[in-house]
């Protein structure tokens, strides 16, 4: 007797014995016991979770008779009848199947309808199950309709395809429409726990578990997968011939992988790339576990409290736990899409294992080195230039001189007035007329004045750029008191900046945070969003002040800020902006157009230049 494969030999018999299922098996138990019965049932979802094994119970729950022939319509077909073995043994007259992916033509349809004619000949309904239906073409749909929605009371239409968008529409309203779903890795592994103890195979845990996630939600793909893994393991199911049969990567190193990105060392990541790659590990595998462990961090990083049931197929609990508290939940969210679209990026490199080191890498582009003796940005790992000591104030640096105006008469572009004084992006200062549109590509030729004309619209605005101290501390915040801490706290981030030693959240963090307090080493940062507190952006703060020559211990709170870099850098902009504002509107020619031509600045068009 030949071998029968394990996904065969264990199909469900009855609607107790399917897996997985139970909202499918429900409504169909109890429109048999209530005798509800439906002239046509749509079956739909992926390969392997039951579709064909729902259509045979029902056909045999439509069909049985009892181990004493007289039984009628059950929920709990005997399996002993001669309708039960017939259709378990695949010759019940009365039972048709179609592959639609191999007759999806009207000629096939018809031949099958023209049997909907004669009465059941072994049972008591006829069943016409339908597989793979989105097949069939339109004039096989077309040909069917009819008869689908207005069979004889003998007859019953059972449908099931995985691509339930490809139906008409025609098709689905004459149908009741079955969901089933892919199952969870735990449900598979119970289900694999039960067969393989039926077999008498010894098994390990960590094997089922390989064989749950690898199977997809399919029941038929872990089944197959488990022969395969028993005759690999020469009558066992291990671990570790599992794991190089499926070509698996094992979950220690994707945490390895994990805290080196996390600590941001960039050699440990590169090394641990290139043992995947002597190993022969799929890249595609370690970035889908990635996947998976760093959704369970951000579960924990957001919801630690949250009581959820254990999942045996999932990474060790510690490990999930330990790297949470390493990456900052940003960090975690940016890292989880990196390689969800790394994915895709695999199969665009020539080398799938550089594509992988590229994702990975991609995340320390955004990350500031902890280590003195990290990876930089730069080859040669040049040391930071050293700032300057916190308590000696730097002096402004002085404005520079305005541009002489031009010497001799003649005539010269509006740009070249007024750009040295107000460094104003006049292509961007667009003029429209009112009276005249015109087309974009038109071109106006624009009068030009002596130098002399500007010099009154110019006086305004260099008047009102002199009083501003330095480009980077506004004059409004200056003789405040409050702000002797937020200029110290100033100098040391644009220092850090400039020898970009910080960066990505932690540059975020230094800009947006105002230094309010000094207690020897000991200094008290404020910050309006509650995201910059993550006691990882404060240690790598911490980490490239010391480096800088600053050792000092950082505290965080959140609160109102007024002084902070980028307050100041937006108060500054915004002055230049009015100042440019100022130059365009009080120019004789704009002035000259707005009056004589009903023309207008349009909003958002003056940039001041940096």
């Amino acid at each position: 007797m030949s071998y029968l494969v394990l996904a065969r030999k264990y199909r469900p018999r009855n609607f107790a014995e399917m897996v997985g299922q139970e909202h499918v098996v429900q409504a169909l138990a109890n429109a048999l016991t209530q005798q509800r019965l439906h002239h046509a049932y749509l079956f739909t979802g992926t390969r392997g979770v039951g579709k064909t094994t729902v259509s045979r119970i029902l056909a045999k729950s439509l069909n049985c008779v009892g181990p004493d022939g007289t039984g009628g319509i059950t929920a709990t077909p005997c399996g002993v009848c001669a309708s039960c073995t017939a259709i378990d043994a695949g010759r019940f007259a009365d039972y048709v199947e179609l592959d639609a992916a191999s007759n999806r033509g009207v000629d096939e349809v018809q031949t099958l309808l023209e049997q909907a004619v004669y009465k059941p000949v072994q049972g008591r309904f006829k069943v016409f199950m339908i597989d793979e239906v989105h097949m069939l073409s339109t004039t096989a749909f077309n040909a069917m309709l009819k008869t689908l929605e207005e069979p004889p009371e003998y007859l019953k239409f059972v449908l099931a395809t995985t691509d339930p968008q490809k139906v008409p529409v025609t098709v689905l309203s004459r149908c009741l429409q079955f969901n089933l779903r892919p199952m969870a890795p735990d449900t598979v592994m119970e289900h694999l726990e039960r067969v393989l103890a039926a077999e008498s195979i010894a098994y390990e845990a960590g094997a089922l578990a390989l064989i749950a996630r690898g199977a997809r939600g399919s029941m038929r793909d872990a089944l197959s997968l488990a022969d395969q893994s028993i005759a690999y393991g020469g009558g066992r199911v291990e671990e570790a011939a599992v794991r190089g049969m499926l070509g698996a990567v094992d979950g220690s190193r994707v945490i390895a992988l994990t805290e080196a990105l996390a600590q941001g060392d960039g050699r440990a990541v590169v090394e641990g790339v290139e043992q995947l790659r002597q190993q022969g590990l799929s890249a595609a595998s370690t970035l889908d576990e990635m996947i998976d462990l760093l959704q369970r961090m951000a579960v924990r990083q957001i919801a630690p409290a949250s009581r959820l049931p254990p999942d045996r197929s999932a990474p060790d609990a510690e490990a999930v736990a330990r790297l949470a508290g390493l990456l900052a939940p940003d960090e975690t969210q940016l890292l989880y899409s990196l390689c969800l679209h790394g994915k895709a990026e695999l199969g665009l490199a020539p080398d799938e294992y550089a594509a992988l080191t590229m994702v990975l890498l991609r995340l320390l582009a955004f990350k500031q080195p902890l280590a003195a003796g990290a990876e930089k940005k730069t080859p040669e790992n040049p040391p930071p230039p050293r700032l300057p000591q916190p308590l000696q104030p730097q002096p402004a640096p002085p404005e520079p001189p305005a541009p002489a105006p031009p010497a001799a008469e003649g005539s010269v572009p509006i740009t070249t007035v007024l750009a040295p004084v107000a460094k104003v992006s006049a292509p961007n200062a667009v003029l429209e007329t009112a009276e005249r549109p015109r087309a974009a590509t038109e071109i106006i030729a624009i009068p030009v004045r002596e130098a002399s004309e500007a010099e009154p619209a110019r006086a305004a605005p260099e008047a009102a750029l002199a009083g501003t101290p330095s480009a980077s501390v506004p004059a409004s915040v200056a003789p405040d008191d409050e702000a002797a801490p937020a200029d110290l706290w100033e100098r040391l981030v644009r220092g850090l900046i400039a020898a970009e030693a910080i960066a990505a959240l932690v540059r975020e963090l230094a800009v947006q945070s105002e230094l309010i307090a000094q207690d020897g080493e000991h200094w008290l940062l404020r910050v309006e969003r509650e995201t910059l507190t993550q006691p990882g952006l404060r240690q790598r703060l911490e980490a490239a002040l010391v480096q800088a020559g600053h050792p000092v211990r950082l505290g965080v709170e959140i609160g109102p800020v007024r002084h902070s870099v980028a307050r100041r850098d937006a108060a500054v902009a915004e002055r230049r902006l009015a100042a440019a504002q100022a130059t365009i509107e009080s120019d004789p020619f704009v002035q000259q157009m707005v009056r004589d031509f009903g023309a207008k600045i349009v909003p958002g068009s003056i940039k001041a230049l940096d």
